[in-house]
């Protein structure tokens, strides 16, 4: 293995992945797993955890699922204890669960995602999974890793925690208006603050917390609103699912041995105008 492969190797490192069964979550978990990892699928779905994992498995990773709620100190608490029961640790940790309102063929907004109507139990949630939860995991993690003075955090944010959605992207022919809610930027927001606050407080303690932010990943959506989103874009497309994957093997990895408490931004040129 040559020097420069040897700095994003992670053989014999344990990741967990959080909303692991997600859109982007499953590619963290592959791209983990092909790195040497090993991977604890960590998601609400415990059977779709369960199933990824069983495929890991029988392609030779090393893998097992979770049901987790994010949210439930005691959840999180279990899904580290189990970590450590099966590979002895916590090398990695990946936050990717959050509710994410999306425009493809799976996925509908709750409700027109306008400001005004926005009730407190849907913000509450959003604050609860999204933020909460990310910090709860680190809590319970961190806990392990300051014990083996070592570990890395990656915090996975979004263009929409550094600046506000173009509502106009979501606004369809003949259909009631749709937007983006403010939870989820203000969700997003919050977690490039903890980022930062963590990597400062374990700075001393070989513990590196650094974020992840994506653009918008391309999911089936339909044909018009690809395009007006791509024309946001310095390099006018929407991400591919794998475009992430070499941003955050990088994070994990001994290749940003030097990087803590900063943003990787994958998105295309999306905030760079």
């Amino acid at each position: 293995m040559s020097a420069l492969s040897h700095l994003f190797d992670i053989t014999g490192r344990t990741a967990v992945v959080t909303g692991g069964a997600g859109l982007l979550g499953k590619q963290f978990c592959t791209t983990l797993a092909d790195a040497g990892a090993s991977v604890l699928i960590a998601d609400i779905d415990g059977e779709a955890a369960d199933r990824l994992a069983n495929s890991f498995t029988k392609s030779g990773y090393s893998s097992i699922g979770c049901e987790m709620d994010v949210t439930s100190p005691v959840s999180v608490s279990r899904m580290v204890e189990k970590t450590i029961d099966a590979y002895g640790g916590v090398d990695i940790l990946v936050n990717s669960a959050a509710l994410d309102p999306k425009i493809d063929p799976n996925s509908r907004f709750s409700n027109s995602g306008s400001f005004e109507e926005t009730s407190l139990d849907v913000w509450q949630q959003a604050l609860d999974v999204n933020l909460t939860g990310a910090m709860l995991c680190c809590r319970a993690v961190l806990k392990a890793m300051v014990e083996r003075k070592s570990g890395v955090i990656i915090n996975i944010a979004s263009i929409y925690g550094l600046v506000a959605p173009d509502q106009r992207l979501y606004s369809q022919a003949g259909k009631p208006p749709q937007y983006k809610p403010a939870y989820y930027s203000v969700t997003k927001a919050g977690i490039l603050g903890l980022t930062k606050y963590l990597a400062s407080y374990y700075g001393d303690k070989n513990i590196r917390v650094n974020a992840l932010t994506p653009g918008g990943v391309f999911n089936e959506q339909g044909d018009d609103f690809v395009r007006r989103y791509s024309t946001r874009t310095v390099l006018g497309r929407m991400a591919d699912l794998d475009d992430m994957n070499g941003a955050l093997l990088f994070l994990a990895s001994d290749a940003s041995r030097y990087m803590t408490g900063a943003n990787l931004i994958v998105d295309g040129g999306w905030t760079a105008w």
